[in-house]
C-alpha cells in the first residue's frame, strides 16, 4: 500500500512539473521548448492545439502575360517638342506623351491662419488705442467736474466779492463754457465714430472667429490632396509598366470594368518593376489597429508628393482584402516582402504564388515557392521553434482576423484568447504568428514585454530574421502577375 502511494505522488509530480501556467514569465531557455507567441503560454497538457484544413491551393496556370518585350529606346528631353494643349486650362502637361491631371489643393487652412496672425496684432493695437482713450476720457471728465466745483465755488466768492471778482469770474465762465461745449458736442461726436468703429472690428473679429472654428472642424480630418496622376492607366501595375508608365508613383487602376477605377503607388524599378504596393510600413504614421470594416476596404495615404509636386513617394496605407482578393484571383500572382532594420540592412521573401480569397471565406490565404533571403515564415512558420509549437506560427491557409472579428485558431470564441487583439493589428493569424507586418510600431528596433500592451510580441516582427522582440524600421508588401521571366 505504501509503494502505491508512494507511484501516485511521483506521478502527481511529474505532471505538475510539466505543467504550464498562463502567467508564467520565465524564459523558454535550455530544455524547455520556446514559445510561439512571444513569451506567452505554449501548449499544455490541458489543451491540444487542432491543425486548421489544409489551405486551397494558390491560384496557378498559364499567366495573363508572356516575358517582357524589349523596351523601347528612351528619348532625351532634346528630342522631345513641347506641344501646346488647347484644353490645359492654363496648367502645364510634364509629359507631352502622357500628360498630368491638374492638381487641387486643400490651402484654405494655411490662408486662415496667416489672416488670423496678421488680424491679430492689429486688433491687439486697436484694443490698446481704445484703452488710451477710455482713460484719457476718464481723466477729462473729473477735469470738468473739478472745473464745475470751481464754478460754484467762484459765484460763492462772487456774492461775497461783488465787483472785485466780477471781471476774473467773466472769463472763467467763458472758459468753461467753451470747454463744456467741446465736451457736450465734440468729445461724444468722436466716441460715438469710436464705438461704430469697435462694433464693426467686434463685427468682424466675430466673422474671422466663425470661420476659424469652422475650418478647424473641417480640419479635424486629415486634409487630402490630389497630386498629379499620370494619364496612362490599366488593370494593375504590371499593365500599366508595359504601356509605358515606367516611373515609381501613384496611378490608377481598374482591375474590373464594371467597378471604378481607384488609386495605387506603382514600383517600376524593384526587380523589372510592375509591383502593385498592397501594404507599406515605414514612419508608424498611420495606425494598423483597425476593425475588419477598414482592412476589408483599406486605409492610410497612398503616397506624398515630391519636390516637384508629383506623388512618387510612397505613403503608409493597407490597399484593402477586397481589392488584394480581386487581384490575386485574375491569374497567378506572385508577392514581394522587403523590410529593413534600424541599423540599415535589408532582405527580402518572395513566394511565387499569393492568392487571398474572398469574405465569404474571411479573406483565406494561400502561398506557394518561396524565395528569399528573409526566412520563410508563412510556409514553415518560426523556425526557432519545434513541433506544435513550431506548427501553430504557421501563416498559409489561415483566415484573416481583426480585434472585432476572431478568426484564429487559438481558443476561437474565447474573447480573453484572440490574437489581433493583442498583437496590434490585422493579419493571418494561427496561434499566433510568426510574422507581423501589421503590429505596433517601435522607434529603435528592439523592445521589451514591459513595453507592449499587453505584454506580448506584438510590434512589426518578422522572426525568422529578427526575432519576436525587434520591430522592423520598414516593410511593404507588393504583388504583380507572376509570369516567366
Amino acid at each position: 500500500m505504501k509503494w502505491l502511494l508512494l507511484l501516485h505522488l511521483c506521478v502527481y509530480g511529474v505532471l505538475c512539473s510539466t505543467d504550464t501556467d498562463y502567467d508564467n514569465d520565465e524564459d523558454d531557455t535550455g530544455t524547455n521548448p520556446l514559445n510561439p507567441r512571444g513569451h506567452r503560454p505554449a501548449m499544455t497538457g490541458r489543451e491540444r492545439y487542432n491543425v486548421p484544413q489544409p489551405a486551397p491551393p494558390p491560384v496557378s496556370g498559364g499567366s495573363t502575360y508572356r516575358g517582357r518585350p524589349t523596351p523601347a529606346p528612351v528619348r532625351t528631353p532634346q528630342q522631345q517638342q513641347k506641344e501646346e494643349q488647347p484644353d490645359s486650362g492654363g496648367c502645364t502637361h510634364a509629359s507631352e506623351q502622357m500628360g498630368v491631371l491638374c492638381p487641387t489643393g486643400c490651402e484654405l487652412k494655411t490662408v486662415i491662419l496667416k489672416q488670423e496672425k496678421n488680424i491679430k496684432g492689429t486688433i491687439l493695437e486697436l484694443r490698446r488705442d481704445v484703452t488710451d482713450l477710455s482713460r484719457s476720457s476718464n481723466n477729462i471728465y473729473r477735469y470738468v467736474d473739478s472745473l464745475s466745483s470751481q464754478v460754484r465755488e467762484r459765484q460763492r466768492l462772487t456774492d461775497d466779492n461783488g465787483n472785485v471778482v466780477g471781471e476774473y469770474t467773466g472769463d472763467l465762465e467763458q472758459q468753461h463754457a467753451f470747454i463744456k461745449d467741446t465736451i457736450d458736442t465734440s468729445f461724444p461726436s468722436n466716441i460715438r465714430i469710436l464705438q461704430q468703429v469697435l462694433e464693426s472690428v467686434r463685427g468682424k473679429i466675430q466673422k474671422i472667429e466663425s470661420a476659424i472654428l469652422a475650418q478647424r472642424e473641417k480640419c479635424n480630418k486629415r486634409c487630402t490632396v490630389s497630386y498629379p496622376i499620370p494619364v496612362v492607366s490599366g488593370k494593375e501595375c504590371e499593365d500599366i509598366y508595359r504601356k509605358g508608365g515606367v516611373a515609381s508613383e501613384m496611378y490608377l487602376i481598374q482591375p474590373d470594368s464594371f467597378f471604378k477605377p481607384y488609386k495605387v503607388y506603382c514600383d517600376m524599378t524593384t526587380l523589372d518593376g510592375g509591383w502593385t504596393l498592397i501594404q507599406n510600413r515605414q514612419d508608424g504614421s498611420v495606425d494598423f489597429g483597425r476593425r475588419w470594416d477598414d482592412y476589408r476596404s483599406g486605409f492610410g495615404n497612398i503616397a506624398s508628393a515630391d519636390t516637384k509636386g508629383f506623388g512618387k513617394i510612397p505613403g503608409e496605407y493597407w490597399l484593402g482584402n477586397d481589392r488584394i482578393s480581386q487581384l490575386t484571383k485574375i491569374g497567378p500572382t506572385e508577392i514581394l516582402y522587403e523590410m529593413t532594420d534600424w541599423s540599415g540592412a535589408r532582405v527580402q521573401a518572395r513566394y511565387q504564388q499569393f492568392t487571398v480569397q474572398g469574405e465569404n471565406t474571411n479573406y483565406q490565404l494561400a502561398v506557394a515557392g518561396y524565395s528569399g533571403t528573409a526566412g520563410d515564415t508563412l510556409l514553415t512558420g518560426a523556425r526557432e521553434l519545434v513541433g506544435e509549437n513550431r506548427t501553430m506560427t504557421i501563416h498559409n491557409g489561415m483566415m484573416f482576423s481583426t480585434y472585432d472579428r476572431d478568426n484564429d485558431n487559438w481558443l476561437p470564441g474565447d474573447p480573453s484568447k484572440q490574437c489581433s487583439k493583442e498583437d496590434g493589428g490585422g493579419w493571418w493569424y494561427n496561434r499566433c504568428h510568426s510574422s507581423n507586418p501589421n503590429g505596433r510600431y517601435y522607434w529603435g528596433g528592439a523592445y521589451t514585454k514591459q513595453m507592449a500592451k499587453h505584454g506580448t510580441d506584438d510590434g512589426i516582427v518578422w522572426m525568422n530574421w529578427k526575432g519576436s522582440w525587434y520591430s522592423l524600421k520598414t516593410i511593404s508588401m507588393k504583388i504583380r502577375p507572376f509570369f516567366a521571366s
